[in-house]
């Protein structure tokens, strides 16, 4: 397994954005003050001939790109990815560098944040009761609208969260690490300088194309999910835990996993938002009980503000990736 903290360069690299995402990373850095930015650039000529012209460049990278692109034609609308073979260290990179909503992809970041603070500054977190206001409810809250009275442990609430999407839970999590700003934080400690949260549930899913705040890149979620799901960024217990959370995920069984045979052992975390159709997920995949993971990260969003989310895209593109890893024929 390749170091960590080399995994977003050399993501990056291989799809020439190298420049436009350290350009992000020092506009941001560990701030999370309200900012925008300018629009993501389209993936262009200059892009496609620094993907033909590596050498590290596979054939079947290519041929990911150009199906990449003709989906995006027809989606009208960009698709970011980003998928590495955990076994090889190979990976498959699609407008990697620029920047999406983390929507509710933040929530399996910040479930994982809890595990840590639990482990290494508060223990019994895990099983401390956490109670909430009705205000405090948010829609889209499945399983917290039922426990106002009595509340809910802090592990329940991670299952919450990750499994049902639920909002007034991933709230709660915050609370827990000391808010967006806390969630921020840890991501540096995954040697992430990109991705960012800077407000909370639910006004975090208002996004522009010109929004740097609550924002990733694939290549930046999808290795933070490598590191709590795979690597040592958790205890051996809590990576365990997170990843027995994404398996169990009930919102994403049309997006990641509907592009993979039905008998491959998948965990996810969905995103989605009604501003510019947005609809993410993120996902460690494994082909068989015993072979090393897969990590995917897919974030799409549409070029009309009104434009409905498409879980096809997201499903289309996992497929793609993993043809152009070698796990599909």
């Amino acid at each position: 397994m390749r170091n960590r903290t080399g995994r977003f360069s050399t993501a990056l690299k291989a799809t020439g954005l190298l420049i436009s995402v350290l350009a992000g990373a020092a506009a941001c850095g560990t701030d999370t003050a309200a900012t925008s930015g300018p629009a993501a650039p389209r993936a262009g000529a200059q892009d496609r001939r620094a993907v033909l012209s590596s050498p590290r460049t596979s054939s079947g990278e290519v041929e990911a790109h150009r199906r990449l692109r003709a989906l995006e034609a027809s989606f009208r609308g960009r698709v970011g990815a980003y998928a590495v073979d955990t076994a090889t260290g190979e990976t498959i990179a699609y407008r990697a560098g620029e920047r999406f909503p983390l929507l509710s992809t933040f929530k399996a970041l910040a479930a994982a944040a809890v595990l840590h603070k639990a482990r290494t500054s508060d223990p019994g977190l895990m099983n401390r009761v956490v109670r909430w206001k009705r205000s405090d409810l948010k829609p889209n809250s499945p399983i917290t609208e039922k426990h106002v009275d009595d509340g809910l442990t802090v592990a329940r609430l991670c299952e919450a969260a990750i499994t049902r999407s639920d909002n007034t839970a991933g709230n709660m999590l915050l609370r827990q690490i000391g808010g967006p700003a806390g969630l921020t934080r840890y991501l540096r400690t995954l040697k992430d300088p990109v991705s960012r949260l800077d407000r909370w549930e639910t006004e975090l899913n208002d996004w522009t194309p010109r929004e740097r705040r609550d924002t990733t890149t694939p290549a930046s979620a999808g290795g933070d999910l490598r590191a709590l799901t795979v690597g040592d960024a958790l205890t051996a217990g809590d990576r365990s835990r997170l990843n027995g959370w994404l398996r169990a995920n009930e919102t994403g069984d049309a997006r990641i996993r509907a592009g993979l045979p039905k008998t491959w052992i998948i965990g996810d975390k969905t995103g989605t938002s009604a501003s510019h159709g947005a609809a993410n997920d993120i996902a460690v995949i494994r082909t068989s009980k015993t072979s090393p993971p897969l990590v995917m990260a897919v974030y799409t969003t549409r070029r009309a503000a009104d434009a409905p989310a498409d879980d096809k895209v997201v499903a289309d593109t996992a497929a793609i990736l993993a043809r152009a890893l070698g796990k599909l024929p």
